[in-house]
């Protein structure tokens, strides 16, 4: 909660205003009571309409400045609460921003999702709740008790009985339920894990005609969700019964001590009247109070799991080393693995062992092994996307984790294997890559990655919109896209992580043609399961299950690298590998 109050404090001004003016509007409120016991006594007794008429326009008058004091305070509450729950959303998005694939991997897209929306809101609930009721419902509570004891000190020992009672109810109640809420979220996050894949892959759903099992798989989620719920809104529905079951008990006590009061000529029949308004109100009260505690408890609950994630720090550090990218040109390999280990967790198995390469300016390397052999976590360790186990990753002479995160990922151009686009405008798109792009300097790019043509057929040019994740285009468009994104940046490094696997060969082919004809001295990494793709690369790397089982040209491997040769078996014919030998 500590973190929560710092929010907090931007907005001192209106945390402390608006329950000051709830409390404000309650002091009138505690007067109402004692106006309908005057009136009763008075006006009423005495047949003085005139009086009733007077005290009955007072009335209206203290429910109209309470009116404006409560106004008042749900403004300044409201203010407050979606400031802080503002900026406390802004600075998670941007902690998690910079977190480690490691530390997004291990929390989950859809966990993150449901602390940015579900979590962050429930705690923005609590606050303008909490701001409006936290302190007005205990001062009407008690306010109520001191002004019972004004009009009489033995009818009013009821209320001293009866709120001690009722605060034993309500916080025990809450103490029970607090950590039941945050199971209830977790169940939340499961369900939302479950959408969310059920959404993305809704056209392999569909192929397979398995929309009967996923059914069932969403409406066992969502059933323990609703039973967890269930379970926990029962405890917290306890709360209502329990308290006006005490609160009418109480009412009855007083009256029955009143009457007796009464009848002994000690205190008059508006003053009961008064009595028993005055416990109506604690009634009302706690009611608010109760429910302010379920959301205070369920804010807490949500609050605990966002602190969470801003806990998490990533495992990844900028380097101290702030010398400009490139600024000392080494004569040596541009890229050099010694000697390199890696696994996803502690506890797993390695994914690369003992890797050891270089990789030259200018040079063409190619990836190349079966599946989970570990060729994107090779070329995902040279932008460091997560941070080697064993050994070093050098690029340009230092090691990577000399650089600033802005520094290396500057020289670096990354074409993932899912080809990720973002609404907006084609050229918005390629500015991705160089914020300040001109239109020459993304045509030629466009048309190195043999995308010119798409954006020339849609007719807009560079102003086409792209939808959402690029549905308006095809596999392979995105693909020769997000190339061209990489490429507008003038990269020293570009990595191709399987990037071409919907274009069909001869796009393929002019796509590696162009890249080596004119990108110069750039160093690019080409994973991919196709030989064409790699076998005119200067180096190309054979791994097998995260060892370097060969590393030479395509001739040399044909007949040095038995893993290499069984990949050109399965791709092509025998009169090819045989003359590839030669």
């Amino acid at each position: 909660m500590k973190r929560l109050l710092s929010y907090m404090k931007a907005y001192r001004t209106e945390s402390i205003l608006g329950p000051l003016f709830k409390m404000l509007e309650a002091s009138f409120e505690l007067f109402v009571p004692l106006v309908v016991a005057s009136m009763i006594d008075v006006g009423i007794g005495g047949r003085d309409t005139g009086y009733v008429s007077l005290m009955g326009g007072f009335l209206v008058l203290l429910g109209v400045i309470g009116l404006a004091c409560s106004l008042t305070a749900q403004y300044f509450a409201a203010k407050a609460a979606t400031g802080a729950a503002t900026a406390l959303r802004n600075d998670l998005f941007t902690h998690i921003s910079g977190l480690s694939y490691k530390e997004i991997d291990q929390v989950g897209a859809s966990a993150l999702i449901t602390r940015m929306t579900s979590d962050i809101n429930q705690v923005q609930n609590g606050i303008n709740m909490t701001l409006r009721l936290l302190l007005r419902s205990p001062f009407v509570v008690f306010g109520a008790m001191a002004m019972a004891f004004t009009v009489d000190r033995k009818a009013a020992m009821v209320f001293a009985v009866t709120i001690p009672l009722l605060c034993i109810v309500v916080f025990g109640i809450m103490l029970i339920s607090m950590p039941l809420y945050q199971a209830v979220q977790k169940k939340l996050d499961r369900v939302l894990m479950t959408t969310r894949e059920n959404l993305m892959g809704i056209r392999v759903i569909r192929a397979f005609n398995r929309q009967e099992s996923e059914k069932k798989t969403f409406e066992k989620e969502n059933g323990s969700l609703v039973q967890m719920q269930v379970f926990v809104g029962k405890i917290s529905a306890l709360l209502n019964p329990v308290t006006y079951v005490i609160v009418n008990l109480a009412a009855v006590a007083v009256i029955w001590v009143g009457a007796e009061r009464t009848d002994a000529g000690i205190i008059t029949q508006g003053q009961v009247i008064a009595l028993v308004n005055y416990m109506s109100q604690i009634l009302t009260e706690l009611v608010k109070m109760a429910n302010l505690i379920i959301l205070i408890s369920k804010a807490v609950a949500c609050m605990k799991r966002v602190d969470g994630v801003f806990e998490l720090e990533s495992s990844l550090r900028d380097g101290s080393d702030l010398k400009p990218a490139g600024a000392e040109k080494q004569s040596g390999p541009m890229v050099e693995f010694k000697r390199v280990s890696f696994s996803y967790g502690e506890t797993q198995s390695e994914v690369l062992t003992d890797l050891s390469f270089c990789a030259m300016k200018g040079q063409t390397v190619g990836v190349i092994g079966g599946t989970g052999s570990g060729k994107s976590t090779l070329v995902n360790l040279i932008p460091r996307f997560y941070d080697v186990g064993k050994g070093m990753v050098l690029v340009d002479g230092r090691d990577v984790k000399d650089y600033s995160m802005k520094e290396l990922r500057s020289i670096i151009g990354v074409v993932p294997q899912k080809a990720v686009l973002f609404k907006g405008s084609l050229k918005d798109n390629m500015r991705w890559g160089k914020a300040d792009a001109s239109d020459e300097e993304i045509w030629e790019a466009l048309e190195i990655a043999q995308a010119k043509e798409v954006a020339e057929k849609k007719g807009q040019g560079l102003e086409f919109m792209i939808d959402q994740g690029g549905r308006n285009l095809s596999g392979g468009q995105k693909q020769r896209l997000t190339i061209a994104r990489a490429l507008v940046r003038r990269p020293r490094i570009l990595i191709l992580d399987d990037s071409a696997s919907a274009l069909d060969f001869a796009t393929d082919a002019r796509l590696r043609r162009a890249i080596r004809e004119k990108t110069g001295d750039m160093t690019v990494f080409i994973v991919s399961q196709r030989v064409s793709a790699i076998q005119s690369a200067d180096c190309i790397l054979v791994l097998d299950d995260g060892h370097l089982a060969g590393m030479g040209t395509h001739k040399e491997l044909l007949s040095s690298c038995e893993v290499y040769r069984e990949i050109c078996l399965s791709q092509l014919s025998n009169e090819e590998v045989e003359r590839d030998e030669q």
